[in-house]
């Protein structure tokens, strides 16, 4: 226990009383590990000479006290002079007492100082000082108030390396501060190590150095490794806190509801963040006007809201805060700044408007029209020229008929009632109308809920006013039964004084009658019919026929009234066929649609009957009719009818009975479109006058005797007749037989004609073989018609084949020449050559028959020779399916 006493050193200096109760405690208490610091001869005061691990002793410690009052220790354990201390002897001890107070235990820890003296020597140049990787020479982490106030040069700690017990160590220093910008901040004496600051800092502008420390020996080897030397400048509250800005202006409306945002204000500080010294808080000083509890701002946040249901634009539309900062978190003793504040209150729709009376009066004089009749004023407390101030006036009731209107006028803000429909005095004397106002914008909800449209009551009287005569209604009508006698009378327009209530004086004047159907009465306003009415002659048709009639008092005014005349229809008009004329291709069509048409209406029109008339057995016994529809039959022929015209007489009756016998020209042509048959058509439909007839008998005339002139020159001079040139190209074959028999001929155009007798009709546009016959040759053709198909023989064996023309000719009309052949077949070779090189669609076949005057090998369609594969007894039946063949020979026939 005798470790527990005092050294000696330290009984004149504590006295008996307090080494009285030090030894007291240690005999009650149990001493832990003692600790020896070596330390130099002479201790500044404030200076650190160890560290000592207090829980390693006593965990639960709670009261800590050292012998030494020349030392003392921190809660960590940290142990500082508290003045400068001078070692004399080479030990000095002392006691630090550990108590914990709930358990009533006690500990204590005895620090050794020992001082002893060496002497220094210099390293020898081949000798190496001994480093130890881990050690680490070790100042505390140093700090220095901003602005501090001196003695300078301020000493701030000091420098020591393990090496100094050894040798002489120089210490130095660099980095900002030092040898950089702040230059000779800081300095360090290069034998003791310690470290001094030279003059004030701001923190603001330089918040750490990072100095780095150096401990060499006197020939400059490094003694230890750099040291990293932070020096903290601690903040001082010396900055106010600033505003952002030093106006703010905000705007809310007045009907914001209660905590609704303003605007938001804010402040920065360059005082260290996360301190006191920049920790604001917001408040308002002042506010002008002054409406207490009418804004507040977050203290932290610096959000200013709305506090109070009392803003009203119509009392305040300004308001001016002063606005506070102050960092401390607000106490007395922060720094602050104030910023202004404009708060412009918006307009809301909190204000309906008002009629300045309940009640108005107005007149006006009747027959007038767009003309204003009374100004309603009206107040707004809200914003002027804006839609919660401006007007909309609304006719609630007594404008049932559309009389009245009201408009706003956009200067005075009045409602403008005016009169755009004529009144009637005679109906009425007075209308009260009630008329409500509200604003362009809605009202707000609170005002809306509890306030209801202003309303006011209009009466407005009406002035007579002699009047002349009324036509009303203005539109009238009668009905009068067509084809009616002349001079049927009946009730017309009848207009009346609106001051009498009659018509008696009244004179009746027409100025207008499309047709001059109508004569009126110029007293009673009757009308007679003075022609014939015809409901088919309106234009249009089936409309009413109308009437302007003028009606005038004894004053001479007047009205102008319409009287509508309904014609009733009479089945007077028989149903009309739409064809008179038709041409069928009898390839192409086996039958033809007729239709017709009734002018009537439709009680007396379709569903039309149609019929053929008693005509000659020999047309019922080709054609029938068959019904379609309600306006159209369908004409068919027998499959064996002859090509030519023939007149058909059909009956068309309507419904009502009433009929018409129509005879239609039909042409049965043997054609693939009825265009072919076009010209045929219209030669056999024309009409010659004398004049032409004369002229067609000298033109026959004067041919027959040009063709005498040439027969004869051409017998004269030659004895042979041969083909053209032209006609040589053609690849024709001269056969002296017509084979396969007189009743078949083959036709240029690819048809096959009928047995030709007595008593056929067939189409002939065929074309004969040339012949040769005693040294002469001939071409022949056939033009159709009835007639016997006789071979017309001149002498020896001179072959022909006969013109078939609707009658019996003679045999030298039978004959033609060359030329005429030529015109007559190669028109009709060409058309028939262009249909078949084409498929339904019109467009050209893929096997379209090339121009050339030598078919080549392997040709489909054989040889050109129609006949001469065929024997007598075949016939030519193949002519009726048209195959490649006939293309070839049809290509073969066309001159080039």
């Amino acid at each position: 226990m005798a470790a527990c006493g005092p050294p000696g050193s330290l009984r004149g200096a504590l006295g008996w009383p307090l080494l009285l109760l030090i030894f007291v405690f240690c005999f009650a208490c149990e001493a832990c590990k003692n600790v020896i610091f070596r330390t130099p001869s002479n201790l500044e005061a404030d200076k650190m000479i160890g560290k000592v691990n207090l829980k390693e002793c006593l965990q639960s410690a709670d009261i800590v006290r050292l012998s030494d009052p020349d030392f003392r220790v921190l809660d960590d354990g940290a142990i500082f002079t508290t003045r400068d201390v001078v070692l004399t002897d080479e030990k000095r001890s002392f006691t630090i007492l550990l108590s914990d107070t709930k358990k009533q235990m006690q500990k204590h820890i005895t620090v050794l100082l020992k001082h002893q003296k060496k002497v220094l020597r210099k390293r020898h140049t081949k000798e190496t000082v001994l480093r130890r990787a881990k050690r680490r020479w070790a100042p505390i982490p140093c700090s220095m108030q901003e602005n501090s106030l001196g003695p300078f040069p301020l000493f701030l700690q000091q420098v020591q390396s393990d090496a100094a017990q050894n040798y002489t160590i120089f210490y130095s220093i660099r980095g900002r501060g030092v040898d950089q910008e702040p230059l000779d901040l800081f300095y360090i004496d290069k034998h003791t190590g310690n470290l001094y600051c030279t003059k004030p800092v701001d923190r603001e502008e330089y918040d750490v150095f990072d100095l780095v420390a150096s401990a060499s020996t006197v020939d400059g080897y490094s003694a230890d490794a750099s040291l990293p030397l932070p020096i903290r400048v601690e903040d001082e509250n010396d900055n106010h806190p600033l505003f952002t800005e030093s106006t703010y202006s905000f705007e809310i409306l007045e009907s914001s509801r209660l905590g609704s945002t303003v605007g938001v204000v804010s402040a920065t500080d360059r005082d260290e963040p996360e301190t006191l010294h920049t920790l604001l808080k917001y408040s308002i000083l002042e506010q002008t006007p002054r409406s207490p509890g009418l804004f507040s701002v977050h203290p932290k946040k610096g959000v200013i809201t709305l506090a109070s249901h009392s803003l009203d634009r119509e009392v305040v539309d300004k308001y001016t805060l002063i606005m506070k900062v102050q960092d401390m978190d607000g106490q007395n003793f922060g720094l602050m700044n104030t910023s202004t504040c404009l708060i412009t209150v918006k307009d809301a729709n909190d204000n309906a408007p008002t009629f300045r009376q309940n009640a108005y009066e107005a007149s006006v004089e009747e027959n007038t029209f767009n003309v204003e009749i009374l100004r309603l004023p009206i107040e707004d407390k809200d914003l002027i020229n804006t839609e919660n101030w401006r007007a909309n006036f609304t006719i609630l009731k007594g404008n049932e008929k559309g009389h009245f209107k009201i408009s706003t006028d956009k200067a005075t803000n009045e409602g403008v009632l005016s009169v755009i429909k004529p009144l009637n005095y005679e109906e009425t004397q007075k209308l009260i109308l009630e008329i409500g106002v509200s604003n362009e914008a809605p009202l707000t909800r609170e005002i809306a809920s509890r306030s209801a449209v202003s309303r006011a009551v209009v009466t407005v009287r009406v002035q007579d006013q002699d009047e002349g005569p009324e036509c009303h209604p203005p539109a009238q009508s009668v009905r009068i039964r067509e084809n009616s006698e002349v001079g049927l009378k009946i009730n017309g327009y009848q207009a009346y004084d609106p001051e009498t209530k009659s018509g008696s004086g009244l004179r009746y004047k027409k100025l207008h009658d499309p047709k001059g159907w109508i004569n009126i009465d110029e007293r009673s306003g009757s009308i007679l019919t003075s022609k014939i009415l015809d409901r088919e002659a309106m234009s249009p048709k089936n409309e009413v026929y109308n009437i302007t009639v003028m009606a005038i008092d004894r004053d001479g005014r007047s009205c102008t009234g319409t009287l509508a005349v309904n014609i009733e229809d009479v089945n007077d008009n028989a149903p009309e066929m739409l064809q008179n004329y038709i041409t069928i291709c009898k390839q192409k069509a086996a039958y033809t649609d007729i239709s017709a048409v009734d002018s009537d209406e439709a009680v007396n029109g379709p569903p039309f009957s149609f019929s053929l008339a008693n005509t000659s057995p020999e047309i019922n016994k080709i054609w029938t009719l068959t019904r379609v529809n309600g306006t159209a039959a369908r004409l068919s022929y027998r499959s064996d009818a002859y090509f030519q015209e023939y007149d058909v007489p059909i009956v068309v009756k309507d419904r009502a009975g009433q009929s018409a016998t129509r005879t239609v020209r039909i042409n049965l042509c043997d054609c693939v479109h009825p265009t072919q048959c076009r010209a045929a058509s219209r030669s056999g439909g024309m009409r010659l006058g004398p004049w032409a007839i004369l002229a067609i008998l000298l033109g026959v005339a004067l041919l027959c005797c040009v063709l005498l002139t040439l027969v004869c020159g051409v017998v004269g001079t030659r004895k042979e007749k041969r083909f053209p040139e032209d006609l040589a190209q053609q690849n024709l074959i001269i056969s002296n037989t017509e084979a396969p028999g007189d009743d078949r001929v083959c036709s240029a155009n690819g048809f096959v004609t009928q047995s030709v007798n007595n008593s056929s009709q067939g189409f002939c546009g065929t074309v004969g073989s040339g012949v040769k016959t005693g040294g002469q040759e001939t071409m022949e053709m056939i033009k159709g018609g009835h007639q016997t198909l006789d071979a017309c023989r001149g002498g020896g064996h001179h072959h022909t084949l006969d013109l078939c023309r609707g009658g019996h000719l003679e045999m030298d009309n039978c004959r033609y020449v060359y030329s005429e052949w030529h015109n007559f077949t190669q028109p009709r070779l060409g058309e028939k050559l262009h249909l078949y090189n084409q498929n339904e669609d019109n467009i050209r076949a893929a096997d379209y028959v090339l121009p050339y005057n030598y078919e080549g090998r392997g040709s489909p369609a054989g040889s050109v020779g129609c006949c001469s594969e065929k024997q007598e007894e075949e016939g030519l039946d193949f002519l009726n399916n048209l195959e490649p063949k006939f293309t070839a020979l049809a290509e073969a026939c066309v001159k080039r």
